[in-house]
């Protein structure tokens, strides 16, 4: 993953074709030096479970022991979010036209293979949770630029939930019939990554200029074949993200779906002209 500076000042309402640029190729910055200026990423005292590489806890009274890909609110949920996928949701161009952006992993590999998360800013800010018709991100398998599946962020009305609901079992029901499969990003990597989507798309206030100490919480529903199952925190294996042919673009661009990675390359331009869009629909608002 290439590492960048990050920028004097990134505000959302001083963005450059530049901050864009930095803002999608994923986590940067984080080797500090020079004189840039960027989010206090020194360990706090009050970040117990602050970690340096990337990390993951379970939230508070998450538990999967209830959790399978039989139990009809499971299928009844990943159905909800193929349907959504299929109808409003299949390309790259339909996320870009509803307000989709990378959460800055849009590089990254890794064992798993290249995919990102495209958060809306909208849906994170709504009051849904749990609708698959509003998903608050999208996973997208950047070779063949294809969604794999919904996440679900803890926020309502971009206020972060620290008692997200169960997908089915009540609190007060045996933990071993409850499935509540939430997990928060404890590690640098994360956690720098929520603090630059609330300093670009969201509005900085949460987080300021200090890394919070962990993400909202998150959950996944996949929709492709996961041998870990509908709710696992890992993508599908590259075999089992459909292959050729790649979806359409959908959008205006000279690179070529299932040839070409899907980077900032690819969606500088998109990216910046969504960026004003959001900008200026909030001055109206």
């Amino acid at each position: 993953m290439t590492a960048h500076h990050m920028p004097d000042e990134l505000t959302a309402g001083s963005l450059s074709r530049r901050d864009v640029l930095r803002a999608s190729g994923g986590v940067f910055g984080l080797s500090g030096g020079g004189t840039s200026a960027g989010p206090a990423i020194s360990f706090r005292p009050d970040c117990p479970d602050a970690t340096t590489r990337p990390a993951m806890r379970d939230c508070e009274d998450a538990t999967t022991a209830g959790c399978a890909d039989e139990h009809p609110r499971t299928k009844e949920l990943r159905d909800e979010a193929t349907r959504a996928l299929e109808r409003d949701f299949s390309t790259v161009g339909a996320l870009l036209e509803d307000g989709f952006v990378p959460y800055f992993d849009l590089l990254t590999d890794g064992d798993s293979g290249g995919w990102s998360h495209w958060l809306n800013p909208r849906y994170i800010g709504d009051e849904s949770i749990l609708d698959a018709g509003r998903p608050a991100a999208i996973m997208v398998d950047n070779k063949w630029w294809r969604p794999l599946g919904v996440m679900f962020v803890a926020t309502r009305d971009g206020e972060q939930l620290d008692d997200p609901p169960s997908v089915y079992g009540g609190a007060d029901e045996d933990a071993d019939a409850r499935c509540s499969p939430w997990h928060h990003h404890v590690g640098l990597p994360g956690r720098y990554a929520w603090w630059k989507y609330q300093q670009v798309w969201g509005d900085g206030a949460e987080t300021g200029l200090r890394l919070p100490c962990r993400t909202p919480c998150m959950m996944h529903v996949w929709t492709l074949p996961n041998p870990n199952g509908v709710y696992a925190h890992g993508p599908p294996p590259q075999g089992s993200r459909g292959g050729p042919p790649a979806e359409p673009a959908g959008f205006e661009t000279s690179a070529t779906p299932g040839e070409d990675e899907l980077g900032v390359d690819v969606l500088a331009e998109e990216l910046l002209n969504s960026t004003v869009a959001e900008r200026s629909r909030r001055r109206d608002s």
